[in-house]
């Protein structure tokens, strides 16, 4: 069968784009199947590093396909700029290479404003950690049917008379929550108008292209954004995005039907870390936190936020783990934890005094955790330079494999560094 997965087993930002970039001379489609803007994978291919956003992180495989799917959110200006600045620096994007889904909906600029608005109303007093691009109101609009927009809409003959009707009811919500928002529909329309010429060429039934392409044995990559643990329905509700970011998530947001999967890795970091507001049981919010944010970079792809960073739960990726049907670990980021003296794991939680090895379905008892942990020596060695297991000190080695015993998979992939070069496979990957 012709499919694998890459999914996040935390709350995003664990290096899936670099693992996708490296498999992708494997396969021959790369499939985005959820999630939008707010999503910021970044690749490092030498000196030259690229951000990707809407664009599958195979798009600097010339000889790949790249798709993406109708579980999308898409922003039109947000994937031309990605366009046009891949152009610029010589890589391929054509209708050769890169598909775009006519059933994927449409971020709007009513869906930024709804985002900024409701924003100010954070949840118990924590925001969600919205990034203000619209996703969240776009989605809901999707579920709600009567003022969604797809992208196959932009080019009906009818468009305009949408528009109208959608700015007509939008500006009575905005009346309602704030008298100084005005929406033009001629301007919207116009402005969209034009996207649409611009992105026509790629735009397809990218449902039955893919189930054609399964059915013909052809090897597709599916690469998820966020993580497991923001799932809409799985994830530290409300705490999450707005799609199903876990491997649950594959077959309804590509339309590929999960028989088709063969293999699911996973993705985590060797620490934890996490954006905006949520329960973060594992949470170091002390000099150690910020060293692991030093050390790693931790600041957001999308907007430049410092993360929240701590110790390995090995609890809550357990959990993503069975959740997302994972059979093979990516470690990323073992470099950071080469420089520290001695590293927690968390093994399992306390709640009122009493043992808790699962995790909890309800934010407000994930914010009463206490973790348990269990304390591994520090290698302190550099192992940036290291290309295969056996360059690597005991002391990681064994950091590994308790990771691999709490979490029940097997390690298949090591990250010591943001470059393509710098990842060990633990064990074959060519696809079967």
């Amino acid at each position: 069968m012709p499919g694998t997965c890459v999914i996040g087993l935390q709350w995003g930002d664990e290096a899936k784009g670099k693992l996708v970039d490296l498999l992708t001379d494997h396969f021959d489609i790369v499939v985005r199947y959820q999630g939008g803007a707010n999503a910021g994978h970044t690749v490092v291919v030498g000196d030259e590093t690229y951000k990707l956003h809407h664009i599958p992180s195979g798009i600097l495989n010339p000889d790949v396909i790249n798709v993406v799917g109708p579980g999308v959110v898409l922003n039109p200006p947000t994937i031309l700029e990605e366009i046009d600045s891949l152009l610029a620096r010589g890589i391929k994007v054509d209708s050769d290479n890169l598909m775009l889904s006519d059933r994927l909906h449409v971020v709007l600029p009513w869906h930024l404003e709804e985002d900024r608005l409701l924003n100010q109303q954070p949840v118990d007093g924590e925001s969600i950690g919205t990034t203000l691009r619209g996703i969240g109101p776009c989605y809901r609009d999707k579920v709600g049917r009567t003022w969604a927009v797809r992208l196959g809409d932009l080019s009906r003959p009818d468009f305009a008379d949408k528009i109208r009707s959608i700015v007509t009811s939008k500006q009575q919500l905005f009346d309602g929550l704030s008298g100084d928002i005005q929406l033009d529909a001629a301007q919207i329309y116009e402005e969209f108008q034009q996207y649409a010429q611009r992105l026509q060429p790629f735009v397809q039934d990218t449902t039955s292209y893919l189930l054609d392409a399964v059915e013909d044995q052809q090897r597709v990559l599916f690469e998820g954004a966020q993580g497991a643990l923001l799932d809409i329905d799985h994830g530290t509700f409300p705490f999450v995005t707005s799609s199903n970011s876990s491997g649950v998530g594959v077959a309804a947001g590509s339309g590929v039907p999960p028989r088709w999967i063969q293999r699911v890795l996973g993705v985590c970091k060797a620490y934890s870390t996490r954006v905006g507001g949520g329960p973060f049981p594992t949470e170091q919010d002390n000099p150690i936190g910020q060293t692991i944010r030093d050390l790693g970079n931790e600041y957001g792809t999308t907007t430049g936020r410092p993360r929240r960073c701590g110790w390995f739960d090995a609890v809550a990726v357990r959990y993503a783990r069975r959740l997302s049907g994972v059979d093979g670990l990516a470690v990323m980021m073992m470099d950071v934890m080469s420089q520290l003296p001695e590293i927690q794991i968390c093994i399992g939680y306390q709640i009122d005094g009493q043992r808790l090895d699962v995790f909890p379905s309800h934010a407000d008892d994930l914010r009463r955790i206490q973790p348990i942990y269990e304390t591994i020596p520090g290698w302190q060695t550099d192992v940036t330079a290291a290309r295969k297991m056996e360059d690597l000190p005991e002391g990681a080695h064994q950091y590994l494999q308790r990771v691999s015993e709490l979490v029940g998979c097997p390690v298949d992939v090591v990250s010591v560094g943001p470059d393509r070069a710098q990842t060990i496979f633990t064990r074959e990957f060519a696809h079967r």
